[in-house]
């Protein structure tokens, strides 16, 4: 179960789900940047996500996931929300939605992470480069790292030296976005910038791996190892 709590950023509502593990606490915690499909129907009508909070906080983490995608109506074109993104924005979302999640009683601030799939990937590296209190990032099939989203914004990539904390990264073989030359650079990157990472990558498996809603790319196999990976990642760093 989740509550649904609203708060501005820049004059714009965001809706941020909570998902809060049993138990009084203080837990480690988790911001969870949404997948792409999400950017229509909002963050309640995609089960994929609902179930990524839910399998998070069932493993012992409180979870606010923001809906990126405020600044437009929902009705909106997804080529427009694609095209007009900026990763000025997000980072004023992430800020806005870390201090929602270590100002709960139930959470320790002090053991925050940073976890997202597909566009929510990429979100994942921006945050980690832009919030230095986060202690831990998974990145999940993040594509378009290797460029900026808005004016004045840079390519992702050269940002690798601010992110203070490890990552594990995790890769279908068959993905072109990002593709395995594309894993490649982030994982070059990150070793040149002296950030502990572990990439994880899986034959037979393209983007999108995880999503059970989706039978053309879901592949159960590696979908269950990396959920097996990455809170083993997450409960070494934050628990």
């Amino acid at each position: 179960m989740y509550t649904n709590r609203i708060i501005e950023v820049q004059g714009s509502p965001m809706d941020v789900l909570v998902f809060l593990p049993e138990g009084s606490g203080p837990h480690p915690g988790l911001v969870v940047a949404q997948h792409i499909p999400v950017a229509h129907a909002g963050l309640e009508g995609d089960p994929f996500q609902i179930d990524v909070g839910e399998r998070l906080a069932r493993a012992g983490y409180a979870v606010a996931m923001p809906h990126f995608f405020h600044w437009w109506p929902k009705e909106a074109d997804i080529e427009i929300k694609r095209a007009e993104f900026r990763d000025d924005r997000a980072t004023a979302d992430f800020r806005a939605a870390f201090k929602l999640l270590a100002g709960l009683d139930k959470v320790d601030e002090s053991r925050i992470g940073v976890l997202g799939h597909c566009w929510g990937g990429r979100l994942c590296w921006l945050g980690a480069c832009q919030i230095p209190e986060f202690k831990a990032a998974v990145m999940l099939y993040g594509g378009r790292i290797k460029a900026g989203m808005g004016e004045g914004s840079v390519p992702l990539i050269g940002l690798a030296d601010r992110i203070p904390c490890p990552m594990m990264g995790l890769f279908g073989n068959e993905d072109q976005n990002p593709s395995p030359a594309d894993v490649d650079d982030l994982d070059k990157a990150l070793t040149e910038a002296g950030v502990p990472h572990e990439f994880h990558r899986y034959d037979g498996a393209g983007h999108g791996f995880q999503d059970y809603t989706n039978a053309n790319r879901y592949r159960r196999h590696a979908s269950d190892d990396a959920w097996q990976k990455l809170l083993g990642f997450c409960d070494r760093h934050l628990k």
